[in-house]
């Protein structure tokens, strides 16, 4: 059974999110969006309601694909998470070549940890490869409109 961990912030959960989790709803038996947590980030949604979001979004689709999905948080290393949530995958979505090299130095380092789980890179489709959520929260903080980057119920949220 192949089972997926995809980690991020989601605040918010963007268009190249749903992206990436569509995909790899495609790729694997169960998908678990963790949620990370950071103690020096102000979030611009909370944990529940980023929970909530992903779930809204992403669960109808998960079961039109005949894939579990779950979300979760999480504090710590990746590689501890993956092995207490039983997944053998991480799945990490890339934007740029920066992100590549930042994101090939970790598996590296998860490999080393933990040889028994792989990470899985799937570059964003060309028209949300731009999309982050740190664009979006600026975006937003100056009064911009975000509806061309995000799914419907972040800007219910907003």
């Amino acid at each position: 059974m192949r089972v997926g961990l995809y980690p991020g912030s989601f605040d918010p959960i963007t268009n190249g999110h749903i992206d990436i989790i569509k995909r790899s709803l495609a790729v694997v038996n169960k998908l678990i969006v963790g949620i990370g947590i950071s103690a020096t980030k102000t979030p611009m949604f909370s944990l529940e309601q980023r929970m909530a979001m992903i779930e809204s979004e992403m669960g109808p689709i998960a079961k039109t694909m005949g894939t579990e999905l779950s979300v979760t948080s999480f504090e710590g290393l990746l590689v501890d998470v993956a092995r207490q949530q039983g997944a053998n995958l991480i799945i990490r979505g890339l934007r740029t070549a920066a992100d590549f090299d930042y994101e090939a130095q970790m598996t590296s380092m998860n490999r080393a940890m933990a040889p028994e789980i792989e990470t899985v890179f799937l570059a964003a489709s060309a028209n949300v490869g731009f999309i982050s959520s740190t664009l979006i929260r600026q975006i937003h903080a100056m009064g911009g409109d975000v509806s061309p980057f995000v799914p419907r119920v972040v800007l219910d949220n907003i």
